[in-house]
């Protein structure tokens, strides 16, 4: 009776076992993809990266907005029903090359299956390499296909910046992330994001204040590359950077910034950016109308638009790892 109870319950709960024991990590993820990147590349002699940051940007968009399906398989790459199929072509199911191709449909098959299926990763990657075949493999062709394909120079930038990350780093696990001061300096914060703002108008502040003395060091949180560099009436001297998750990073009231920093340069958690400071809320050299602090945000682009989120969570979390790892 013994030996039947216990394979009633391997039976039930054996395959569970194994089901989660197969469940890929981050790292096998990451690994497949770039032998996803790495195969169409050899297909059709469009870099890896460019195709890795087409692939990253939409899979961002897609966890942050309603109106697209969230993506399932490796790719994130979005292809609608009437961009694969044709916008004519009723047989919007129907998988076979000619027939898309008749209804100048964007599908392809990649696999050599006979069949260009919208949710084959193979088949997704393939056909947004042969759109941007049809432009060129160089950076100003492939800047040029993308920007015919979104008609957002914003979505352009991002990408590309992407694509700059990928390919200098030679990874696709570029998600780490510091707190962006160095934790031996002392300092105190709490959550202050949507409160009331008493200068420069009706506002909230969009981003949590750390306070700490001048001249403490500022770090980039992640691995991005510098978007923005100047004056600011509301922030003072301020840095913005983002990541390969579309996410930006914003470091405002710097009592200045570290040396030789240009917009467009590649960053990493830990890179000096600046020092804190207490400039702003006036013209340009304004400066102690407030205590030293770093005001630091943290934003998201859809492609459409882009809002601030709270970035204390996310401080938290990066401050206790900072700390683990000591």
């Amino acid at each position: 009776m013994r030996k039947y109870v216990c394979l009633l319950i391997f039976i039930l709960f054996g395959n569970a076992t194994l089901a989660v024991a197969k469940e890929p990590s981050q790292a096998d993820i990451y690994q497949q993809r770039m032998n996803l990147y790495r195969q169409v590349e050899a297909m059709t002699f469009v870099p890896w990266y460019y195709l890795a940051a087409i692939d990253q940007y939409e899979r961002n968009i897609r966890l942050v907005r309603n109106d697209l399906p969230k993506p399932e398989g490796l790719t994130g790459i979005y292809f609608s029903p009437e961009q694969w199929s044709g916008f004519l072509n009723k047989n919007k199911d129907k998988h076979h090359p000619f027939f898309i191709s008749l209804f100048n449909g964007m599908g392809r098959d990649g696999n050599s299956d006979g069949k260009a299926k919208r949710t084959d990763d193979l088949d997704i990657l393939y056909t947004f390499a042969h759109y941007l075949l049809h432009y060129g493999i160089d950076e100003e062709h492939i800047r040029i296909a993308l920007w015919d394909y979104y008609q957002k120079d914003k979505t352009v930038g991002i990408i590309l910046n992407i694509a700059k990350l990928y390919r200098h780093f030679g990874t696709l696990d570029l998600g780490k992330k510091v707190f962006p001061l160095p934790i031996n300096h002392h300092y105190s914060y709490k959550s202050t994001w949507g409160v009331a703002r008493g200068w420069g108008g009706r506002r909230i502040h969009e981003g949590t204040d750390i306070f700490a003395n001048y001249g403490v060091p500022v770090q980039s949180t992640a691995y991005g590359v510098i978007e923005m560099k100047g004056w600011n009436k509301y922030g003072g001297w301020r840095i913005g950077i983002r990541d390969v998750h579309n996410t930006y990073h914003y470091f405002a009231h710097l009592n200045g910034f570290a040396k030789d920093l240009q917009i467009g340069q590649i960053v990493e958690p830990g890179t000096v950016l600046g020092y804190v400071g207490s400039t702003g809320y006036g013209p340009k050299g304004t400066s102690r109308k407030f205590p030293p602090h770093l005001h630091f945000g943290m934003y998201k682009y859809n492609g459409r638009t882009e809002w601030s989120f709270d970035p204390y969570p996310h401080l938290r979390i990066a401050e206790r790892n900072d700390r683990s790892s000591k």
